[in-house]
């Protein structure tokens, strides 16, 4: 369990912003990863691939997206608790296409392991919704 797990998939934007402020669109985009991440902790993984950005869909089939998300947290045990340790609005991240993003990182802690960093990087869609692109955990 020391060896740093990374899960990650990034998607595709091409979207106005839907929110007044950037405070708004954090907090939109926490809320959506918070609903996310719901799935994920419910060993739901079928089902948060498939409420993923498209391209996160894409990127990773169903399966694979099951067995490997299976493998990083199952061991970790139920979750304990989760606080938003930061939420950064941008626009570019490395390897992926120029959109809008937060990239959200909580502090979580698990049955089995008491401090992990979770990032969750929902985007902005065009259709105004917040989805999430990517989510690693160490």
């Amino acid at each position: 369990m020391g060896k740093t797990i990374v899960l990650a998939v990034l998607s595709f934007l091409i979207a106005v912003p839907a929110y007044g402020s950037q405070g708004e669109a954090e907090n939109a985009a926490i809320e959506a990863a918070l609903e996310w991440l719901k799935l994920v902790d419910a060993g739901d993984y079928g089902s948060s691939w498939e409420e993923a950005a498209e391209l996160f869909r894409n990127a990773v089939s169903k399966g694979d997206w099951e067995r490997s998300l299976g493998a990083a947290r199952e061991p970790l045990g139920a979750l304990g608790g989760r606080r938003v340790e930061s939420a950064v609005h941008t626009t570019e991240l490395p390897g992926a296409p120029d959109g809008h993003y937060v990239v959200i990182q909580f502090r979580s802690s698990f049955d089995n392991k008491r401090s992990a960093v979770e990032t969750v990087t929902p985007m902005l869609q065009n259709d105004g919704v917040w989805k999430v692109s990517g989510y690693y955990i160490r």
